[in-house]
């Protein structure tokens, strides 16, 4: 067999621009997010906040897929989707999920771990309207996660709900918001020799009005 021109087995790079110490981060973790966040957009990523999205079905069986943020406060994460497609009816069986950011020009990564709800139809209803037309009138046209036999078909689609929406469509019933509430967060820096930095948040005494973050560090 023909050896690939790319030998997986030694592509590698140094982490070396960095550190992250337990003493210097915040004590919010959401607050810790925004400020590398910020970092990241300065940083020119090509898309700061696309982030890989975990869900699991009723079988067990996890699936992933890259999603943008859309909104980031006290309350959580949250992202806009059809409520129909896999991850949507994972999440209606399984409402937890995990999410990660990765930039690499900052050798970071952010992973999230936490309960799934929905948003409300105010937001979504916001959100929704505030998108270019043609992403509301796909919003309309794709059958999210199901199979179609063409390309074509969806294409018609999306022009038969272009002349039946108009200029200004509803929001389909089956989309809109979910909100990732977390309650563990880890802020990944690289570190020369895969030495890298690991701190963790964990949500102590949720609900019982003394809520905190537990910060630790955890090996690379």
């Amino acid at each position: 067999m023909d050896k690939p021109s790319n030998d997986l087995a030694r592509m590698r790079k140094s982490y070396e621009q960095a550190a992250l110490d337990e003493s210097h981060v915040h004590a919010d973790p959401m607050q810790q997010f925004h400020h590398w966040f910020d970092e990241a957009v300065k940083s020119r990523s090509g898309e700061p906040n696309a982030m890989t999205l975990a869900t699991v079905g009723p079988a067990g069986r996890p699936s992933t897929r890259v999603l943008l943020l859309k909104g980031a406060d006290e309350r959580g994460l949250v992202w806009f989707t059809n409520y129909e497609s896999r991850k949507g009816q994972e999440l209606a069986v399984n409402p937890v999920a995990a999410m990660q950011f990765f930039w690499p020009e900052l050798e970071r990564v952010v992973r999230i771990e936490g309960r799934v709800e929905q948003v409300t139809s105010q937001e979504s209803d916001a959100y929704f309207h505030s998108r270019p037309l043609g992403s509301r009138i796909g919003a309309w046209a794709s059958p999210q996660s199901r199979v179609i036999p063409s390309r074509e078909v969806l294409e018609q689609a999306w022009a038969e709900q272009q002349a039946h929406q108009g200029d200004e469509p509803a929001r389909p019933p089956q989309w809109g918001g979910y909100r990732l509430v977390p309650d563990h967060w880890e802020f990944w820096q690289g570190r020369p020799s895969r030495l890298h930095d690991r701190i963790t948040y964990d949500l102590q005494n949720a609900g019982e009005g003394d809520a905190r973050w537990l910060i630790q560090r955890l090996a690379p």
